[in-house]
């Protein structure tokens, strides 16, 4: 700063000095919910994101895990077993699989973190320069 500058803050009064303050203050609130709204925005993105390859690949893997299902009866049928042993075999190893897909899929969304670390840091720099400006 300037000393001319620096000269007028100094004779500002304390009334002046605390509704400068406190209009920073607004502002800084503002600009940080501003940047919690982002950064939260972004990371439910990419939550959307994973969401929808679970779900997209869960259709179209559905539609072709049921012809292959279905030709695996058949040949286990054909091979000499009874149409109930057969369907109940490659109903349980298909169950198997789907259970560790959602698994995964869950597992995946778990470690995904929703907190807003950047605005929390970002927080906690603006209350010591608030403490600061107080002193």
């Amino acid at each position: 700063m300037t000393p001319e500058v620096q000269h007028v803050k100094d004779n500002r009064s304390l009334g002046e000095l605390l509704g400068d303050l406190a209009r920073e203050i607004t502002t800084l609130i503002r600009q940080e919910a501003n940047l919690a709204k982002t950064e939260m925005s972004q990371k439910l993105s990419r939550i959307g994101k994973h969401v929808g390859l679970l779900a997209a690949g869960g259709g179209v893997a559905y539609a072709g895990l049921l012809a292959i299902l279905a030709a695996v009866i058949i040949l286990l049928a054909q091979a000499g077993m009874d149409w109930w042993a057969a369907a109940l075999l490659v109903g349980i190893v298909v169950a198997g699989i789907g259970g560790f897909l959602v698994w995964k899929g869950l597992d995946s969304l778990k470690r995904e973190d929703l907190a807003p670390r950047q605005t929390l840091e970002t927080l906690k720099e603006d209350t010591e320069w608030a403490r600061e400006q107080v002193k």
